[in-house]
């Protein structure tokens, strides 16, 4: 493929197909993880943030990327980490946070917990860990449908 004729937005489109390895439900772009992109050429520069220092995830996330970007012709992926500013769930897009409740993850809410049960939208809902899964989210029930889930922590 020549990469000369690549645009930004088809490259943000390619690495919008990368599922985040913990929650494969939501792309490395919708997770916020993915910060800038800039080509030139066959060199293809990508800014990542991770959602935290020490986030395992990441290794696999650059080395999907760079797999992803090199199949589609790219010679030169140049990747760059940046923990400053630090990641967000503000950077969370729309589309993500949707498709985590429907998955049955409560989305991050600026008032630090969940509005709703992501399973029958009660919104009676109590904490039961301050850790989940992952250090990115916390584990809930809901005491109506009495199910648990986990929330994405705002952070």
């Amino acid at each position: 493929m020549n990469t000369t004729a690549v645009t930004v937005s088809q490259v943000w489109q390619w690495l919008g197909e990368i599922p985040d390895p913990e929650i494969p439900v939501i792309s490395i772009v919708d997770l916020g993880v993915v910060r800038d992109v800039s080509v030139q050429e066959n060199k293809v520069s990508v800014v990542i943030t991770p959602t935290y220092s020490g986030c395992p995830a990441m290794r696999e996330i650059t080395e999907h990327i760079t797999k992803e970007l090199t199949s589609r012709g790219f010679e030169d992926v140049n990747l760059e980490t940046r923990i400053a500013p630090a990641w967000t769930t503000d950077w969370m897009s729309a589309t993500g946070k949707a498709k985590l409740e429907s998955y049955g993850i409560a989305a991050p809410q600026a008032k630090g917990s969940p509005n709703r049960c992501p399973q029958c939208k009660s919104t009676d809902v109590e904490k039961i860990s301050q850790f989940g899964s992952t250090p990115c989210k916390a584990q809930w029930r809901c005491t109506d449908c009495l199910e648990p889930f986990e929330y994405f922590k705002c952070i």
